[in-house]
């Protein structure tokens, strides 16, 4: 007698016409949050500004996601679009490094700039993206960033610069950490024309961008909860052998210290840039 024999289960093969009626969920629809492990549809989470409706996290915006929440519909005007990296070091691997972030980001390069209208105010925008190599600064980056305050400053604009970033980009070496000083001659003479420099910190900026141009502005806003620091928690812990607050290094933790201005919610940033730069708005040659 076989006591533990199994069952035997007989197979039903679905008519063809049943098949049809069987709904077929498209890939990349739902989205998980990194935060609270929610399940998200994606759709809903662009109507929400790609911030989780359950947990208030916010997810990481591309340059071109951005530029299409702050611009007027229509009147940004980009530079230097086709402007690409070298390998400047001959860096191993390097060349196929940049054309693989080209791919999946969509981007030449980790910053996308040019002129637009936020509310009806010109001004010039550049904004970092940490879907190309994280955002690392590296020449182009550097030089791209710089030619837009340039530009600013010709043309009596105010320069709003959005942050996100690793910091330098080791593959350029000493190259890369020149345009921390590049660009921050470069705002410093915007500033001697009595022109307005707002800086957005978004998460992450770290590095050498926070260390420069990043912490430059006459005003500093941020979104909530952002990374925002130099060296990494670890390192800092253990050269100081100290344990650091929790909240240490973000953007809360800036604006209770007096770093940053304000903190200003993904929904509402538009509308305080367009306030503030019909504010600062100075004659336009």
């Amino acid at each position: 007698m076989q006591i533990f024999k199994k069952k035997q289960y007989g197979v039903i093969n679905l008519p063809k016409e049943e098949e049809k009626d069987i709904p077929v969920v498209p890939e990349g629809s739902w989205v998980k949050c990194n935060k609270c492990g929610k399940i998200l549809y994606k759709k809903s989470l662009e109507e929400n500004l790609n911030v989780c409706t359950n947990c208030n996290h916010y997810f990481r915006l591309g340059s071109y996601e951005r530029l299409a929440l702050i611009c007027d519909k229509g009147s940004f005007k980009e530079f230097n679009k086709d402007m690409a990296t070298k390998n400047p070091m001959n860096f191993p691997n390097y060349e196929e490094k940049i054309k693989a972030n080209q791919e999946k980001s969509g981007n030449m390069e980790a910053v996308v700039t040019g002129e637009c209208e936020i509310g009806g105010n010109r001004a010039i925008i550049a904004v970092m993206d940490s879907n190309f190599l994280m955002g690392s600064m590296g020449t182009v980056v550097g030089e791209k960033i710089t030619l837009a305050v340039e530009e600013s400053t010709r043309r009596k604009l105010p320069i709003i610069i959005f942050t996100a970033s690793g910091g330098a980009r080791m593959q350029e070496g000493i190259l890369s950490l020149m345009q921390m000083a590049k660009i921050s001659s470069a705002l410093a003479k915007h500033n001697e024309e009595g022109l307005l420099y707002i800086s957005v910190l978004t998460d992450p900026t770290t590095g050498g961008v926070t260390a420069s141009f990043a912490m430059l502005g006459d005003i500093i806003l941020s979104e909530p909860k952002a990374l925002i620091g130099f060296a990494g928690r670890r390192v800092i812990e253990g050269t100081i052998k100290e344990k650091l607050p929790e909240d240490f290094q973000s953007a809360e933790f800036l604006l209770e210290h007096g770093f940053v201005d304000n903190i200003i919610e993904r929904k509402d940033l538009k509308t305080v840039l367009s306030t503030l730069l019909k504010l600062h708005k100075s004659k336009e040659v």
